[in-house]
């Protein structure tokens, strides 16, 4: 009997914890729970209201424009609504279909890319840069970047990231409306 009530509580005392573990990825409910979003790891990525967030990046970004390059806010402000244009129109339900084969066309090349790194035909540094092509999240590093000039207050690092950056959004643009050409 003293044996099964230690088992029963050793597998009680292991199970508990992945329990609570499992409930780690529930998206963050505002209203609910209120959080300053500046918490590390993913968490920012569960948030529900994604586009307050956007839009409170953009206010900041047009905030360090019209701070350290003045001359290029009204480029800017066209840029972004062109970005925030294209993005409507692409998760509109006339892209749907688009959407739907953009997103089978990139599983299939990731699941070949992965047959390939399976099979030793290619590294894993291969692999995760064919699997991001063009992409490889360049603004988001452009932009961590920019915040943390602007936080060392280098003047000129932040004008040189804010131009980078601004290419980098036109870049977009440019991929978003050939993706609504398709």
């Amino acid at each position: 009997m003293k044996l099964k009530m230690l088992f029963l509580t050793f597998a009680l005392l292991v199970m508990v914890p992945n329990f609570a573990a499992a409930n780690m990825n529930i998206p963050v409910d505002h209203e609910e729970k209120p959080c300053d979003c500046h918490e590390g790891g993913r968490h920012h990525m569960m948030h529900k209201d994604w586009q307050a967030m956007m839009a409170e990046r953009e206010k900041q970004l047009l905030a360090w424009v019209n701070q350290y390059t003045p001359d290029k806010k009204e480029e800017w402000t066209k840029v972004l609504e062109e970005k925030k244009n294209l993005r409507g129109q692409w998760m509109s339900p006339e892209n749907a279909a688009k959407r739907e084969q953009w997103k089978k066309e990139k599983m299939a090349t990731m699941q070949e890319l992965k047959k390939q790194l399976d099979e030793g035909k290619i590294t894993k540094e291969e692999f995760i840069n064919k699997l991001h092509g063009e992409k490889k999240m360049g603004h988001w590093k452009t932009y961590r970047e920019l915040k943390l000039a602007v936080e060392k207050k280098d003047n000129k690092q932040v004008a040189t990231l804010l131009n980078q950056l601004l290419e980098q959004t036109k870049q977009h643009n440019q991929q978003m409306k050939e993706k609504l050409k398709k």
